[in-house]
């Protein structure tokens, strides 16, 4: 039966993918507007592609690398190698089709706000524009992760899936991130800052970049991210279930489909949520994506009931599985609160007195905003550990634990369609705004953005809850792997292993930081340049080399992305060889809170900067052009590659490492220690 049900979910994956293929057909049908409309929208897409394409190119040859590493090194061979090559091109897939559907879906919304001037109709269009990354994300995930279990119910294999997924998504995350973020600081400092020019003024001439910048980075980039979050908590619950020392040891093979079999079911639900955004549009728009969310959600625990006791007869695993979905919601309302709640008021009251008291409250808030997340998560570890250890069988904890991960991102395509949505809108304001469409259509696209940052801040929520879980999943398949029954912290080595893991995602955001800050100077030097000798702000005939603007942020973040990614790859396996398998496995988990600690600072701060500037521009506190702005506007620029470029990818680093760990696990068991060894 097992067997049946995994073909059953195979089968699911390629459906689920066909289904987004034919949404972004319906959305190519749809109107595509006027005019220079058209102009603009084509020099968005037009932009994000030549992005893509270069990004693409430099990943594809690093793939290319380690690939071969892995057919040479790590057995089974080469299924490993082919298994990773397979997860690292459904990622690049996922990332293509749906930044092909955003550039798309961006000008048919404005177009439609323009027409019909009604929210829910544009809601429409945005949202379906946004689920075609949700579904692909989803079904690719699924497709692969079940194709390889059902083809060799190999552990390694399908670490070496995962680990492609993984390594891909490090580099389109810190690519797309800094990218955006270059762009966003040259578009606002001169543009809005110095200039005093509106927000997406044509005359800008980063304007264009900074648009192609939300399809990059917060399409292509949270796909990646959210894709490679959903593999890693599949094949490290996969990968428990079927080590050795599993508890229930004449099941491993049921207990390693689960997670694979709720995917399905979570694929389902979200492709019943996302094509019901039309029964809940004439509601407004905050209610109609909340009640799609929740219609996922509550089908999916129906659901999830009933596939736990027809393929392991466990409540306890189901249990789990719930604690996990809850744990992210949490995650995500806790968000959302610190990035929309009062935490914002008491930002944007701050800026009447300058830059300084809004970086200073920003800073607070930030780390204000850890606690609740790192007690839900805690509280998750609690809850999925006890749920399967005492309702479910006796050894059964540290399985449960890796399904509250699965849990948390069953639901992966809905997520991610509430969550690419926001670039659409945002694109649509733009274009809107570029295009002269009105303060009425601007109006509209304005409040779809609002709503977008504050469903981005819940999709971020998710990623981060659900990187944490993942990657203490993937930890404790790797000491699995190694033969580690415990970690003893008396070691040296061990000492050691924790202050360098602590020290990378230091180091890893240290670098994606200043990649930015090198890559916006560059931008804000060119946006002045412009603005001077070509006269943009008083020759109503002068033209802006957009052009320009955006080769010089795609050259920046494609060389600014290669050191990270690499690092993060190279980092763990480099500690396992030289102290040590019990060393790794300290590195791993101190790298995972710290590098927690970071993601959900980085994350919150940004966005309760961005939303701060944003309650001022409503006209609080003096409004637009206020001294309070500017102030804000200061506070936004720092917060955007917390938020956008650092935050996320310490997502991605604490899996990634995690991954890498145990796909090399069974060499550095046997080759490790290898500085020790000189030593002693």
């Amino acid at each position: 039966m097992v067997d049946t049900l995994i073909l059953i979910s195979v089968a699911l994956g390629g459906l689920g993918f066909a289904a987004a293929l034919l949404t972004y057909v319906y959305i190519r049908s749809l109107p595509s507007g006027e005019g220079v409309m058209l102009e603009y929208a084509r020099a968005i897409r037009t932009g994000a592609f030549v992005f893509l394409r270069r990004e693409y190119m430099y990943i594809a040859a690093f793939v290319a690398v380690v690939a071969v590493v892995l057919a040479i090194a790590v057995e089974p061979k080469p299924l490993v190698a082919v298994a990773y090559v397979t997860g690292s091109l459904f990622s690049l897939l996922a990332g293509f089709v749906g930044m092909a559907a955003a550039t798309l879906a961006n000008v048919r919304t404005a177009y439609v706000a323009y027409r019909t001037k009604n929210a829910g109709d544009t809601l429409s269009v945005a949202f379906k524009g946004g689920s075609v990354m949700g579904i692909t994300v989803a079904a690719l995930g699924l497709l692969g992760v079940a194709f390889w279990y059902w083809l060799t119910k190999d552990a390694a294999v399908l670490s070496g899936f995962g680990m492609g997924a993984s390594s891909v998504a490090l580099f389109a995350r810190v690519g797309g991130g800094i990218y955006t973020k270059a762009a966003d600081v040259g578009a606002d400092l001169v543009g809005k800052v110095e200039a005093g020019i509106p927000e997406d003024d044509p005359r800008n001439p980063a304007v264009i970049a900074d648009n192609v910048g939300d399809n990059v980075g917060d399409t292509a980039g949270m796909g990646a991210d959210l894709y490679e979050s959903y593999v890693g908590s599949m094949v490290a619950t996969v990968a428990i279930a079927l080590a050795g020392s599993f508890a229930l040891s004449n099941m491993k093979l049921e207990y390693g489909a689960l997670p694979i079999i709720l995917a399905a079911l979570g694929l389902v639900v979200s492709l019943i949520a996302v094509y019901a955004i039309d029964l809940f549009k004439k509601a407004d728009p905050q209610t109609a994506i909340r009640n799609a969310t929740i219609t996922a959600a509550v089908l999916f625990v129906i659901g999830a009931y009933f596939v736990n006791q027809v393929v392991v007869g466990s409540v306890g695993t189901w249990l789990a599985v719930i604690g996990g979905l809850v744990a992210g919601l949490l995650i995500g309302f806790e968000s959302e609160y610190y990035t929309s709640g009062k935490p914002i008021k008491f930002i944007a009251e701050s800026a009447k007195f300058g830059p300084a008291t809004v970086i200073i409250n920003g800073v607070a808030v930030g780390y204000e905003s850890v606690v609740l997340p790192f007690i839900t998560i805690a509280a998750a570890v609690l809850f999925g550990y006890f749920s399967a250890e005492v309702w479910g069988a006796p050894g059964l904890g540290i399985y449960g634990v890796a399904l509250a991960a699965v849990g948390m991102l069953a639901t992966v395509g809905i997520v991610m369609t509430t969550d690419s949505y926001g670039p659409i809108a945002d694109n649509a304001g733009g274009i809107t705004e570029m295009a002269h469409l009105g303060e009425d259509v601007r109006a509209i696209t304005d409040k779809l953005d609002a709503l977008g940052n504050t469903t981005a801040a819940i999709g971020k929520g998710f990623a981060i809850g659900s990187a944490a879980l993942a990657a203490l999943a993937l930890l404790v398949a790797y000491t699995e792997t190694v033969g580690l029954e415990a970690l003893d912290f008396t070691k040296v080595e061990s000492v050691a292993g924790a202050f360098l893991g602590a020290a990378m995602p230091a180091l890893i955001a240290a670098m994606t930081l200043k990649a930015v800050g090198r890559a916006a100077n560059r931008m804000v030097a060119e946006v002045r340049r412009q603005f001077k000798e070509l006269n943009l702000l008083t020759d109503p005939n002068a033209k802006p080399q957009y052009d320009r603007a955006i080769d010089i942020v795609t050259q920046a973040a494609i060389r600014e992305m290669i050191l990270p990614g690499v690092s993060a790859v190279l980092a763990p396996v480099v500690v396992g060889f030289l102290l040590g398998a019990e060393a790794l496995g300290f590195f791993l988990g101190a790298a995972l809170l710290v590098g927690a600690l970071i993601a959900i600072f980085m994350a919150n701060a940004g966005g309760a900067w961005d939303n701060a500037k944003k309650y001022i521009e409503a006209g609080n506190f003096g409004g637009k052009g206020s001294e309070a702005h500017k102030a804000a506007v200061v506070g936004d620029t720092v917060g955007d590659p917390f938020k956008d470029t650092t935050g996320p990818s310490m997502n991605i680093l604490i899996k990634l490492m995690s991954i890498v760990s145990l796909v090399f696990g069974a060499l550095i068991h046997q080759y490790g220690g290898v500085l020790l060894q000189l030593f002693r």
